[in-house]
């Protein structure tokens, strides 16, 4: 269980119990065990399949060349979009999913937005005890079910965590829209190394992160939730990655990065106030809906 983390955004949180998993909707016997039988599978939230005109699982998973025998640790994975993913189809590959949850043990004073697949304006909690309750509903929700999502691994990833997983075993690490989350808590620097030390030599590391425009200075703790790509690629190479390539996959043109409550002015989180405030039933968020999801980086790197 999840205990002593606080996280602003948590006071966001969709406190509504996660549906429990399903078998799913029949597949053609040669389908199942592909990217796309899992991104179509039934047992998926249907919040999280609302996402994926936005988050486009089966061309981002597969421009990062994931394959189902690989060992897969998803550092912070929030309610579990990609959970829901990757571990059906890990598990019908004989691969591994790892989730790297918070550190238990250790209080994190960060605007987090981990949230991002269950985030939902519902009213207030304090932050530790939505914390708590999403990782006991992540634990709960994805253990229900081994047949449908394998066995998945449990890590943990703050600021005196140990190593994600034995060196050398990991074949993708996975760095999904956390990173400005780490910058405000102070531990970017750790996330990569960790990272590093995780992966095999040949290992990748999948970044997927709300992108600022290049110009400014850098804001480091990454308080409006967008992180210039730069920042990120020296983040990765400073600790020994190499950079291998870019992708728009995950690219919104409308985004004008300019938001009153900064990036989680938008779906799917959709403030209407500061974060930790009464919602604002006045403010009109028919613009920020228009925009959609944020423009986000999409950027592979491996390890030596």
């Amino acid at each position: 269980m999840l205990t002593g983390s606080t996280f602003g955004v948590y006071a966001c949180v969709n406190r509504k119990k996660i549906p429990p998993p399903q078998d799913g909707e029949p597949v053609a016997a040669n389908d199942e065990g592909t990217l796309e039988w899992a991104v179509n599978g039934g047992w998926r939230n249907p919040l999280n399949k609302a996402r994926d005109p936005f988050r486009h699982p089966v061309e981002t998973l597969k421009f990062f060349g994931v394959k189902a025998s690989d060992t897969i640790i998803d550092v912070w994975p929030g309610a579990g979009y990609m959970t829901e993913i990757l571990a059906p189809y890990l598990a019908r590959g004989n691969g591994k999913y790892i989730a790297a949850l918070f550190e238990n043990s250790t209080p994190v004073e960060a605007d987090a937005d981990t949230s991002d697949e269950a985030a939902s304006q519902t009213g207030t909690v304090s932050s530790s005890q939505a914390v708590v309750s999403l990782g006991e509903q992540y634990t709960q929700h994805f253990g229900e079910n081994k047949k449908l999502f394998g066995e998945i691994g449990i890590t943990e990833f703050g600021p005196n965590s140990t190593a994600l997983a034995p060196a050398g075993t990991a074949d993708v690490v996975l760095f999904f829209l956390n990173i400005h989350d780490w910058m405000a808590a102070g531990i970017a620097e750790k996330a990569f190394a960790d990272a590093f030390a995780a992966l095999k030599s040949g290992g990748t590391l999948a970044v997927e992160q709300h992108r600022a425009d290049i110009g400014n200075v850098q804001d480091p703790a990454a308080t409006s939730g967008y992180v210039q790509e730069p920042f990120v690629k020296q983040l990765a190479t400073e600790v020994g990655f190499t950079f291998v390539e870019a992708s728009e996959i995950n690219a919104n043109p409308k985004d004008s990065k300019d938001h009153p409550f900064g990036v989680w002015t938008l779906p799917p989180q959709r403030l209407t106030a500061k974060r930790g405030e009464p919602s604002n039933p006045d403010f009109d968020g028919a613009l920020y809906e228009s925009i959609g999801e944020s423009d986000r980086m999409t950027l592979k790197f491996r390890k030596p």
